[in-house]
């Protein structure tokens, strides 16, 4: 995959993301694991394999999406699946109210869109 591949369709930058890292990356497995055991996705015996074997990882908005993080995103859905773009930046109704309201979490979501617009020029 190319770079621009690893830009997710709201603009979030998968190459960086712990979810989408966890089949390669053993430190970003080992903070998912926890994360997914304290919010009770996965049991206190459970790890990586069963994360794994269940699909609870991402391979990106362009990869398989029965392998995503969040495959009925309304934003992906929206963008990929009503729309047909390869990214919200093309749609003539950028930057939408999901992705304003997904910014005003701020950190990520405000740089994600802030990449959207640099993308759109």
């Amino acid at each position: 995959m190319t770079c621009e591949e690893m830009i997710a369709v709201c603009g979030l930058d998968c190459e960086v993301c712990d979810i989408r890292r966890i089949p390669f990356d053993s430190e970003a497995a080992e903070r998912i694991v926890k994360w997914f055991q304290t919010q009770g996705l996965i049991g206190e015996n459970e790890g990586t394999e069963e994360i794994i074997s269940r699909n609870m990882y991402c391979k990106g908005c362009r990869g398989d999406r029965s392998v995503h993080w969040s495959p009925e995103c309304p934003i992906l859905v929206c963008c990929i699946d009503k729309k047909g773009y390869e990214g919200c930046h093309e749609c003539d109704d950028f930057p939408c109210g999901n992705l304003e309201k997904q910014a005003e979490q701020g950190g990520q979501y405000r740089e994600a869109l802030d990449r959207l617009r640099t993308m759109r020029e």
